[in-house]
């Protein structure tokens, strides 16, 4: 029998197959790290907006539960919310482990397509097993033929530069290289050790908020500190979000406590600030924008700008992708921030994430495309469904059971043509905290239980575009 090969042994990866050994078909999972969930082992250090309830998929617990694996109740502090790192200790790595020979690391994944048939190819498409290219970390490679794919690699590895285009700045590869440029949320350790001197946050995102939470308390012990966040829109928008109107009360809180850092004068804020070059000056790096204006020289640039899919090695799929988030078409009409203002979203289910490639899926927060504020819950309904389908129960593939939380934001990103220290509201039922450009003196998951709301959705295949 062949198996159905999953990309990415990362949550909605090890989940997908749990759920594909529940319903009697075999899992392959190829991850390119050396152990599971290697990209969130990446921000290790990062607190959850979910509990622990919220990030343990049922599939997977009904696996593991056999093992005498107990489920988590509380992080290492006493808090129901986990970092990264307490994540794989408590769940991913034993779920990995309960999966066994089935997950395999090292193991990336470099091309997928239809057994002697390339993309141009019609004829008998559909009736061929995919096959899928593996490069292994000794250097050999291998051929797997699948009956389907979900593609689960998420979009960690590729993140957005600091370029106002989507390209890099000029010299950002070069700064890159140096470490002076980097995408990554600091360590309390790293931070402190950048007492005293200059840090530029690029990104509106919660990424961006938590490293600014982070680098703000290095300013309050030691006031010689400078923070700089780049904004590059010309308001500030959603940029605080929600807060408590968010229905998930932690990502809501560090919208709060980023924006009470502005407020305080800890960091200074500069809008409308399209970075063009990032040039090395010694051990330094000065950012300069496209309209001439240039910030103090840094000591680090963090540039926390989101992700993008990596499709490379899907260039003989055949996908229905929206062209503006590179995100399944009818995923995209419900998360594109050019579209929606406000910040609740429906759960996806397979009727959302079918391409014209029987059988293929892209789920998780490669589904999401480069749109934000992707939820572990949403991914772990994702592969509920899919796998429904690729077993054959139409009503439960139909079925979407999970109402997602609302983020409490109305307000959109902010405008994006608006002159530098334009000001606008980014709250739903509470206005956010304000700031100027010179103030005066946050992959995700849902924090309560999830509401059933069982959906009825035509599972017809999506016609290309």
């Amino acid at each position: 029998m062949r198996p159905v090969v999953v990309i990415g042994a990362g949550p909605q990866g090890l989940a997908a197959a749990a759920h594909l050994l529940e319903r009697g078909l075999e899992p392959l999972v190829l991850e390119t790290g050396t152990g599971p969930a290697a990209s969130v082992a990446q921000w290790g250090h990062v607190r959850l907006f979910s509990a622990w309830p919220e990030l343990i998929d049922a599939s997977a617990k009904r696996l593991l539960e056999p093992t005498g694996w107990t489920e988590p109740a509380q992080a290492a502090d006493g808090t129901v919310y986990p970092t990264g790192a307490e994540w794989i200790e408590r769940y991913l790595a034993p779920l990995a482990d309960a999966l066994g020979e089935r997950v395999r690391c090292g193991a990336t994944v470099t091309g997928v397509g239809r057994k002697g048939r390339d993309l141009s190819v019609d004829a008998g498409r559909a009736n061929e097993p995919f096959i899928v290219n593996v490069a292994l970390a000794d250097g050999t490679e291998e051929r797997v033929e699948a009956r389907a794919v979900i593609d689960a690699s998420g979009t960690w590895t590729s993140p957005n530069p600091a370029g106002a285009e989507g390209l890099p700045a000029l010299g950002e590869v070069a700064a890159r290289e140096t470490g002076i440029v980097a995408s990554r949320i600091p360590t309390a350790e790293e931070a402190a050790g950048l007492d005293g001197r200059h840090i530029v946050v690029v990104g509106n995102g919660h990424s961006a908020a938590g490293a600014i939470t982070t680098l703000a308390d290095v300013v309050k012990k030691d006031p010689s500190t400078k923070v700089t966040w780049v904004l590059r829109r010309g308001t500030v928008g959603n940029t605080f979000g929600g807060g408590a109107a968010d229905e998930l009360p932690e990502r809501g809180a560090l919208g709060k406590r980023a924006g009470q850092a502005v407020r305080l004068g800890d960091v200074e804020m500069v809008t409308a600030f399209r970075t063009e070059r990032i040039a090395l000056v010694g051990d330094q790096a000065v950012v300069t924008a496209e309209d001439g204006r240039e910030l103090p020289a840094a000591d680090q640039v963090y540039v926390l700008t989101g992700a993008r899919p990596n499709l490379d090695f899907l260039s003989e799929i055949r996908l229905d992708l929206d062209l503006r988030l590179q995100a399944p078409a009818k995923v995209a009409a419900e998360v594109d921030p050019n579209e929606h203002s406000c910040g609740s979203v429906r759960a996806t289910g397979a009727a959302d994430l079918v391409h014209p490639e029987p059988d293929f899926f892209i789920v998780g927060a490669k589904s999401y495309g480069r749109a934000p504020t992707f939820l572990a819950l949403t991914g772990y309904e994702q592969v509920r469904s899919v796998v429904a389908l690729l077993a054959g129960d139409k009503a439960a593939a139909e079925r979407i059971e999970l109402v997602l939380p609302d983020t409490g934001v109305c307000g959109g990103a902010g405008e994006f043509d608006a002159p530098a220290g334009s000001q606008v509201s980014g709250g739903c039922c509470a206005p956010a905290p304000q700031a100027t450009e010179k103030a005066d003196a946050q992959d995700d998951a849902c924090c309560s239980p999830a509401s059933v709301a069982p959906q009825p959705i035509s599972l017809e295949p999506t016609a290309p575009r």
